[in-house]
């Protein structure tokens, strides 16, 4: 079945009555600590708003739509996010709207604040990985000095530095 996308046309005019459930409005209003009675007048006063609020903000993101290199009918959650970046106005929704990042930059700046703290390159630069087939048939990244990755853990884990470093169980000389 096709979807219905037709367009529904705002109201110029306030006329009495509302899109939004005004009983619902009023469960939202109710929910506050701080308020303890809210008249019928007030909930319709801001239905009323949230509604054109909701219609400035989707036309905002149809201009973005229709800006885009090939120009949309729908809108999308990033027509959404520039329009809360470039309109002054909707700088408030800044933390609720953010704008997207690809998961390939994320994950580059995580692997480069990773080597960042632990003090050396980032893993890109100084070893690189290589598949190795185990006798399960799944594949092992093995690092380019020819351990596992998962040696590299259980020798971390398993042993002290300093006892690693001393070979045959002596003390390691300390220099200040």
């Amino acid at each position: 079945m096709p979807y219905n996308t037709t367009p529904i046309r705002p109201r110029k005019e306030v006329t009495g009555q509302v899109q939004l459930p005004l009983s619902r409005v009023k469960k939202i209003i109710a929910v506050d600590p701080d308020i303890n009675i809210c008249s019928n007048n007030a909930a319709f006063a801001i239905t009323v708003a949230t509604e054109l609020f909701i219609q400035y903000i989707a036309e905002q993101g149809h201009n973005m739509a229709k800006l885009d290199r090939k120009p949309r009918r729908n809108i999308q959650y990033k027509d959404l996010s520039a329009a809360v970046t470039y309109k002054d106005n909707l700088e408030f929704l800044d933390d609720t709207i953010p704008k997207t990042v690809p998961y390939k930059d994320i994950k580059q700046q995580a692997a480069e604040k990773r080597a960042k703290l632990t003090g050396g390159k980032s893993a890109n630069t100084d070893q690189t990985a290589h598949e190795t087939p185990q006798t399960n048939g799944k594949r092992q990244k093995t690092l380019s000095n020819g351990f596992g990755v998962h040696d590299v853990i259980k020798k971390s884990e398993g042993t002290e530095p300093e006892a690693d470093d001393a070979g045959d169980g002596e003390d390691v000389q300390m220099t200040g």
